[in-house]
């Protein structure tokens, strides 16, 4: 039987402005519209793994309250399993309020993390981790929490994935822990102390991964937005172009 993708992940809802132009500290405008829709890191992984056709188990936690109700009822509605998504008793669903460009897409977030944070060791044990498997997840649930995740993955012979995000200050070792590593330019910039940007070649790109990356057998993949990405596999560098499309809101595209 084929791994299943195994993610353990922030759940949140996002509380959308369409803007001009994203404000400036201090400034007060206008927005286009507004719109509530179901996000967070960990969520926005597990849905697209789903749509993409894995078989996904996905621990989460949201808040006893209407929008923990309305993320629940929308995985469902999706045919994505919500057994292993928990319930909080003392922190509400997690938010994120965020603007949108209407022109670029570009997008400006803030998270208040809720039952995000409201995470035990017994609760990332009840997942059961089988070999084949691949344990996929973020920073926005608490590191002691995935640190227990990755030593039960590992235990059980799956392969680890993790895209570092938001970039917080980790333990020594947790991301050399990591089997694939998923970041892009600015988590590159912090990893490897190179200084890169969106507007950096492709060597400085690639000389950026091998000095970001953890350990000789870590699979470090750079997404690179309109350019694709670049991979480090071994002594192999992998370059994937990107597709052109006309961006409408690049919320959650990092994540998927």
């Amino acid at each position: 039987m084929a791994g299943r993708v195994v993610v353990f992940g922030s759940i949140n809802m996002d509380l959308v402005a369409g803007v001009e132009y994203i404000v400036r500290p201090g400034e007060t405008t206008f927005g286009h519209d507004f719109a509530t829709h179901p996000g967070g890191k960990g969520g926005n992984q597990a849905l697209a793994a789903h749509l993409a056709g894995a078989n996904v188990v996905f621990l989460g936690k949201v808040g006893k309250d209407d929008f923990g109700d309305r993320m629940l009822a929308y995985y469902a509605g999706r045919g994505l399993a919500t057994d292993n998504i928990l319930r909080s008793v003392r922190h509400a669903t997690g938010t994120g309020i965020i603007q949108v460009e209407r022109a670029s897409g570009e997008n400006a977030i803030v998270v208040i993390p809720g039952a995000n944070h409201d995470f035990s060791d017994a609760n990332v044990e009840t997942v059961d981790i089988k070999a084949g498997d691949v344990a996929v997840t973020q920073l926005e649930v608490p590191i002691p929490q995935i640190e227990t995740f990755f030593r039960r993955a590992r235990a059980a012979g799956a392969t680890i994935l993790m895209n570092p995000a938001p970039m917080i200050p980790c333990p020594d070792g947790l991301l050399a822990d990591v089997d694939v590593l998923v970041v892009n330019e600015t988590e590159l910039a912090a990893l490897s102390g190179h200084s890169v940007s969106e507007q950096s070649s492709d060597s400085e790109m690639e000389a950026a991964a091998r000095a970001g990356r953890l350990r000789p057998d870590q699979t470090l993949v750079v997404t690179l937005g309109a350019r694709g990405l670049l991979a480090l596999e071994g002594a192999n560098v992998i370059r994937v172009p990107g597709r052109k499309v006309k961006a409408v809101d690049t919320t959650g595209a990092g994540d998927c």
